[in-house]
């Protein structure tokens, strides 16, 4: 498999700099800051774009487990919340909470449950960040 590539140019110092964040694909080119980062506004983030991976990972993996198991997946959804929290050794993330809703025949709540705290074990960007506690919160819709 080919190596996945993204790139980051910061310009000038921390509080005043400015950056760009792009993947190799071209899907995604946008803006960075301090104030993106650390504050909010509606550039992007390296903690979004750590948690667009991570969602988009784990839902294929668990639409993958699910149809493995002879279920038919119609949706997945996940959404990673990556929380950023200053500490005593400076900032870091501190927690990822992932809240997946699927659509899926022939399965109960019970078993969603089940395959979704397996997929969190099994997905591979869950195991790349397995430094990171996380949480997993998952509801079958009707």
């Amino acid at each position: 498999m080919p190596a996945r590539t993204a790139q980051a140019i910061w310009k000038g110092n921390l509080n005043e700099g400015s950056g760009s964040l792009k993947v190799g694909s071209g899907a995604i080119d946008g803006a960075y800051s301090f104030i993106s980062r650390f504050e909010g506004n509606n550039d992007t983030n390296p903690e979004e774009l750590l948690g667009a991976a991570h969602a988009g990972c784990f839902s294929m993996a668990l639409a993958a487990r699910l149809s493995r198991e002879g279920h038919v997946v119609h949706s997945i959804d996940t959404t990673a919340h990556v929380h950023l929290e200053k500490g005593e050794a400076g900032f870091a993330i501190s927690r990822i909470d992932l809240v997946t809703k699927g659509q899926v025949e022939g399965i109960t709540a019970d078993q969603f449950n089940e395959a979704a705290a397996a997929t969190k074990e099994g997905c591979i960007v869950s195991r790349a960040l397995s430094a990171v506690p996380m949480n997993i919160s998952a509801e079958l819709l009707a």
